[in-house]
C-alpha cells in the first residue's frame, strides 16, 4: 500500500526569519516571472543583493535586496541596488514593490522627513512601521503585483 503525505498551508507568522526570506523570494519571483524575469537566489549578499533578476529580452540583470518592508539604507546608496518589499493593504492582500534604492531615497527626501530621523542620522537606516497613503500613491508605479489572500486547502501526494 502506498504511503500518502498530506501538505497543509503554512502560517507565515510562524516561519523563522530565513524561512520568511525564502518564502518572500518565491512569492516575488512568481510575480516578476509575469514580466519576463528569471530570479536567482544568492546564498550570500553578493554586492548587496539577495537575488538577481535577469530579464529575458533586455539582457538586464537587477541586483535586488529583499526586505520585509519599505527600507532605505545608506549602505545601498549609489550601488545600483533595487529594493523589493511587500506592503499589506487594507483588504489583507500584499502588494509587492520593486524600485531602485536611489529612486526610493529621492522620493522620500522630497516628500517625507525620514532622512531627518534619529535612526537615519545615527544608524544610516530607516524603515517605517506602516506606509502612509501618500507614500502608497508615490510608489504605486513601482508595484509589480498583488499577492492575493487566497484560501488554500490541504493536498495529498
Amino acid at each position: 500500500m502506498e504511503n500518502h503525505k498530506k501538505f497543509s498551508p503554512i502560517e507565515y507568522n510562524k516561519l523563522q526569519g530565513k524561512q520568511k526570506e525564502i518564502y518572500n523570494f518565491h512569492k516575488l519571483s512568481s510575480l516578476l516571472a509575469n514580466y519576463g524575469f528569471n530570479c536567482i537566489k544568492l546564498s550570500d549578499d553578493w554586492n548587496g543583493a539577495d537575488f538577481l533578476a535577469y530579464h529575458k529580452d533586455h539582457g538586464e540583470t537587477l541586483r535586488v535586496q529583499l526586505k520585509s518592508r519599505l527600507t532605505i539604507d545608506k549602505k545601498y546608496k549609489d550601488k545600483e541596488i533595487y529594493i523589493a518589499f511587500p506592503n499589506t493593504n487594507r483588504d489583507g492582500n500584499r502588494d509587492w514593490y520593486l524600485i531602485s534604492h536611489d529612486k526610493l531615497l529621492q522620493l522620500i527626501e522630497n516628500e517625507f522627513p525620514y532622512t531627518k530621523s534619529v535612526s537615519w542620522i545615527d544608524k544610516g537606516i530607516y524603515y517605517p512601521a506602516k506606509i502612509s497613503k501618500k507614500m502608497e500613491n508615490l510608489i504605486e508605479p513601482y508595484c509589480v503585483g498583488r499577492e492575493y489572500n487566497q484560501t488554500l486547502k490541504t493536498f495529498t501526494l
